[in-house]
């Protein structure tokens, strides 16, 4: 480890002499000036990694010298030493971006504590985070060789999300393929599990089943109505739970998180099936049959999500529930913007329902523009992305608006997505759906050991385009390739974010409940 150069500045700076050389006794290289003016022009010829500074220096103040540092250096950490306890220069101090605030007399060890805590705290992290997970990964091994339910599916997802957050913080490789492997092994014994379950939840021989995107809101939302404040249910297309888990902090700086669940996607997990189903209340052939003039199959003209909110209409009114409802579909900052500064009338309505697109579209851009997928072409650089622009949305802004308001906020998707790494061939006629993680046509040829085959799609309560037109879903990171043009197609593809196929990333999917702080 290179070392860690102290600059500090007191006007009483021979009376630190013990302090000095207890630091440089641990490593430390200090570099000690009297003056704030001394402490600029040594940041001038030799770059410190931190500056401790007193707050009552003759000349040139701590708070002056504070202002010409982070003007000139804004990373660097600056710590404010002080005989004052006076309020408003400690809000001074903070104002000015100080890193942490000391009171005199400071002890050595508590000038110890501040330096691990500013520079090595990355580092620290790191080495406990590793250690934790090493001792976890017997654990969460055991659990792998066991027979799972879905909700302890749900239980170990959390878990593996949760360390896939605290090891990216983690500069050993070793760790990062030890993780990275584990993950592997579990997205393969879900997608068994997810398979062999499936068609019994559907069809109700398996009481024990979980909630699904055809019964997540009368399950989880339509409770809530009950309530006499408003709701509104926030639908981000394409959310996954490590993203909420990113955004929960900021979003946590403005609300309670009431509950964090998480419910499974339908298959095929995109937009035109899972949504449509999640809006209606029914499966995509049930909603086919029920309400064909809101159903547009995938070989038909029109959009293919255009009728959710007379499908929300439809679901509400066989439940029983008459209530005063609005819909939004945010595709661009300027509209939303508009919806977030027009907050107060959504308040007159019982249930507002928002979509944001801005995921999917992301998702999307990453494969058609090499720039876009540079931006995003890992987990955690994915993660990052939806963080950024989630912190200057329209959402963050009418979160804010919201917050001071008596509301129910559901923050849910409707499904999620999964990099893609390994290309699997697949061929058919011209009929061949286009999605590269599932796929639906005629004379379908591929490896059925390669695949999830469904060969009736009424099995799953899937339309049927023609008398011989099976499905066939990619598992954990696979995507279908065509032969024709394989290498330049599987280049194309291959470290996209993709869904429509079976993953925990794209089937285990949040639905959070905001209350009020």
């Amino acid at each position: 480890m290179d070392t860690i150069t102290i600059l500090w500045a007191d006007d009483e700076i021979d009376l630190l002499k013990p302090h000095i050389l207890f630091l440089q006794d641990r490593g430390y290289s200090v570099i000690p000036v009297t003056s704030g003016n001394e402490a600029v022009e040594e940041l001038q010829q030799h770059p410190a990694d931190i500056v401790f500074l007193d707050e009552n220096m003759p000349g040139l103040s701590g708070l002056d010298t504070l202002t010409q540092i982070k003007a000139q250096y804004p990373q660097v950490p600056v710590v404010m030493i002080t005989k004052s306890e006076e309020e408003h220069i400690m809000d001074e101090a903070i104002g000015s971006k100080i890193s942490d605030y000391l009171i005199k007399p400071v002890k050595p060890q508590q000038i110890l504590l501040t330096i691990k805590k500013l520079t090595e705290s990355r580092r620290l992290v790191s080495e406990r985070s590793t250690m934790s997970y090493q001792q976890q990964f017997r654990e969460i091994g055991s659990m792998l060789s066991s027979r799972l339910s879905h909700g302890e599916w749900c239980d170990l997802y959390r878990r593996l999300v949760f360390w896939d957050l605290e090891l990216a913080t983690s500069d050993d490789p070793g760790i990062h393929e030890i993780f990275s492997s584990q993950k592997n092994e579990a997205n393969q014994l879900f997608c068994r599990h997810y398979e062999q379950h499936y068609v019994d939840w559907l069809s109700g021989s398996d009481p024990d089943k979980p909630t699904m995107s055809h019964t997540v809101l009368r399950e989880r939302l339509f409770p809530l109505l009950a309530d006499s404040r408003p709701t509104f249910l926030i639908v981000i297309d394409n959310f996954r739970y490590d993203q909420w888990k990113f955004l929960q902090p900021a979003i946590e700086s403005l609300y309670h998180v009431a509950s964090d669940d998480i419910f499974y996607s339908i298959i095929p997990t995109t937009t035109q099936f899972a949504r449509n189903s999640m809006f209606a209340g029914l499966m995509p052939a049930e909603i086919e049959k029920k309400y064909p003039q809101y159903w547009v199959n995938e070989d038909q003209e029109g959009h293919k999500n255009q009728y959710e909110y007379e499908l929300l209409g439809e679901n509400l009114r066989r439940h029983g529930i008459n209530i005063r409802t609005s819909y939004n579909k945010v595709l661009n900052a300027q509209y939303g913007k508009r919806l977030a500064d027009n907050y107060a009338n959504l308040l007159q309505n019982k249930l507002n329902v928002i979509i944001f697109n801005f995921i999917d579209m992301l998702s999307h851009a990453s494969t058609d523009s090499n720039i876009v997928r540079e931006l995003a072409e890992t987990d955690q650089a994915y993660r990052s992305v939806t963080r950024s622009w989630f912190d200057h949305s329209p959402l963050a802004d009418l979160l804010r608006n919201l917050a001071s308001h008596p509301v129910n906020i559901v923050i849910t998707t409707d499904h999620g997505s999964v990099r893609v790494e390994r290309p699997v061939r697949v061929k058919g006629d011209a009929t061949l759906s286009v999605n590269l993680r599932y796929k639906q046509g005629r004379l379908l040829d591929y490896n059925p050991k390669e695949v999830f085959e469904v060969r009736d799609p009424a099995r799953i309560f899937m339309p049927r385009r023609h008398i011989t037109s099976p499905y066939i879903f990619a598992r954990q990171n696979d995507f279908f390739a065509y032969p024709n043009n394989y290498n330049q197609y599987v280049q194309l593809y291959n470290s996209t974010f993709q869904h429509g196929g079976i993953s925990m990333e794209e089937v285990l999917i949040p639905f959070v409940v905001l209350s009020n702080r």
